[in-house]
């Protein structure tokens, strides 16, 4: 990366290609699945979710104003697919998506879905399109391994999608997942929060009822987001899973 690069990632990502676009307003959706060690007992369940998540979104109302990208992380980001139309992601394509191996970097993981929203919201915005975006970043524990980041690296990488008018607004999710231990909660809250996250939500653990709903409450996130699009505010964020 140049050095006048505003963004803190290094990570590239594959761009929506505009010449497909035929709306003139999108709502960029950022999946962000921890592929860590500490999930491998539960990678099937965490992916029933995802093909949940994506099944909702392709029979909401504004499905063709969805922009989706899937990236996991673990020591490594690993993009698993870039920006691209919600009715082009089928949930069977999620099948065998993750491994459940290696450490968590939670903090580049957080920086890079930021900065890969923002730049392809500035990509959109210098083109005339209304876009504004929402970020997910599902995990189940501490910071451990990536580049030497901190809360106030995400933060800066948060503030700047929307304060650097690359998008109209953003709302972003840190979700726990299978989060058993009192003191991890508490760790991925107070990160939430220094970070300046929109919203943390403890899905407690990974019970097939319990990522039924963290499905569900995605989806619904993203739809109001959505409906949200060029009124200049983010959408109200929902109360619970």
């Amino acid at each position: 990366m140049s050095g006048s690069d505003p963004f803190l990632s290094t990570f590239q990502f594959q761009a929506v290609d505009l010449d497909t676009l035929g709306s003139s307003e999108y709502t960029l959706v950022q999946l962000c699945v921890d592929d860590s060690g500490s999930v491998r007992d539960v990678v099937r369940q965490e992916e029933s979710a995802i093909k949940s998540i994506i099944d909702a979104c392709r029979k909401a109302t504004r499905k063709d104003c969805l922009l989706l990208r899937t990236y996991t992380f673990n020591d490594r980001l690993t993009e698993r697919h870039g920006f691209k139309h919600l009715m082009e992601c089928h949930p069977v394509a999620y099948d065998n998506l993750l491994r459940g191996v290696g450490g968590t970097a939670l903090f580049d993981a957080a920086i890079d879905g930021a900065d890969a929203l923002a730049r392809q919201g500035r990509i959109l915005q210098e083109e005339e399109y209304t876009v504004n975006g929402i970020l997910f970043v599902i995990t189940d524990g501490h910071n451990e391994h990536g580049l030497n980041r901190s809360a106030s690296s995400v933060k800066a990488s948060l503030d700047r999608a929307v304060k650097g008018e690359n998008l109209e607004s953003l709302v972003s999710v840190l979700i726990g997942v299978n989060v058993t231990d009192p003191d991890v909660a508490t760790y991925l809250a107070t990160f939430a929060k220094e970070a300046g996250f929109t919203q943390f939500v403890n899905a407690g653990e990974a019970t097939p009822q319990k990522l039924a709903r963290l499905a569900e409450f995605v989806s619904k996130s993203i739809s109001n987001q959505s409906q949200a699009c060029g009124s200049k505010k983010p959408s109200t964020t929902l109360a619970s899973i």
